[in-house]
């Protein structure tokens, strides 16, 4: 029993520091209903007033505590601006959201699947996110990719929290976004094209964990797995995002947006 016992505390401190990019669908509500609409509501209020057709999002989806240095938010996604049937037939305006999402029953392995900012922050540990606006041009790109239901051509199904961005051997939210990105400005879908250009082009976050976390996260989560690094681990993040975009020009606007209202510039 004691030993059981250790092995649980293991996991518990092998598990909060590697849940970087958690991309669940599901999670329990930390606020009200009332005021994680209102969030999203102000957070789609934003986005349109700035321009953003196309935007990357980003959620808070554990305390900031628990994340490694460097790590803003758990999980990244594409906002589009679309026509959206509601629930009683009728069509609005609003932002869909375009997420690579771990499956419930299955967290090493992913789905491609769109909901809405309500959606979005239901399990958002701080009502927080993170805004990249990319340039006119660029938003144009990425609504054609999505349009044109390329962004299925990119999606790799084995899914890992610290996915390595150089290669296609696993993929997380991040990396996804990311591919996404490279897809419409390359306006193709070759995986192994869209590798190199990342890895001539993008510098990725650096994850600083222990070895003794990794190996414990590796055996007893099925979602971390370090086989396609070699060396020192690193991922995509969203902060890494919007310094590629910003490096290349082809970035409008990087900021966090707060539950006040306040805005703080993300890079």
């Amino acid at each position: 029993m004691r030993v059981f016992i250790k092995l649980l505390l293991l996991i518990s401190v092998v598990s909060s520091p590697l849940s970087i990019a958690g991309s669940n669908k599901d999670a329990k509500a930390h606020f009200k209903p009332e005021a994680i609409v209102k969030f999203a509501k102000n957070v789609e209020k934003f986005a349109a007033e700035n321009g953003a057709r196309a935007f990357i999002i980003a959620r808070v989806g554990r305390p900031q505590s628990d994340l490694p240095k460097g790590i803003k938010f758990t999980h990244t996604a594409v906002a589009i601006y679309s026509s959206i049937t509601l629930a009683n037939g009728e069509i609005a305006k609003g932002y869909a959201i375009h997420n690579l999402y771990q499956d419930a029953n299955k967290p090493d392995r992913s789905s491609l699947i769109v909901d809405y900012p309500a959606d979005f922050f239901w399990g958002a540990h701080d009502l927080k996110a993170g805004i990249i606006i990319p340039t006119p041009d660029l938003q144009q790109r990425i609504i054609e990719t999505i349009a044109s239901g390329k962004q299925q051509l990119i999606h790799n199904k084995k899914y890992s929290v610290l996915a390595n961005p150089f290669n296609s051997e696993f993929q997380n939210c991040t990396e996804y976004t990311l591919d996404l990105l490279n897809a419409s400005i390359y306006q193709s879908t070759d995986v192994k094209k869209l590798k190199l250009n990342a890895k001539a082009h993008f510098k990725p976050q650096r994850v600083k964990t222990s070895p003794f976390k990794l190996m414990l996260g590796s055996i007893f989560m099925d979602e971390v797995t370090t086989k396609d690094h070699k060396g020192k681990i690193y991922t995509t993040t969203f902060s890494t995002i919007g310094k590629y975009l910003k490096s290349n020009d082809l970035l409008l606007k990087s900021v966090v947006f707060d539950v006040d209202g306040r805005v703080s510039e993300l890079i």
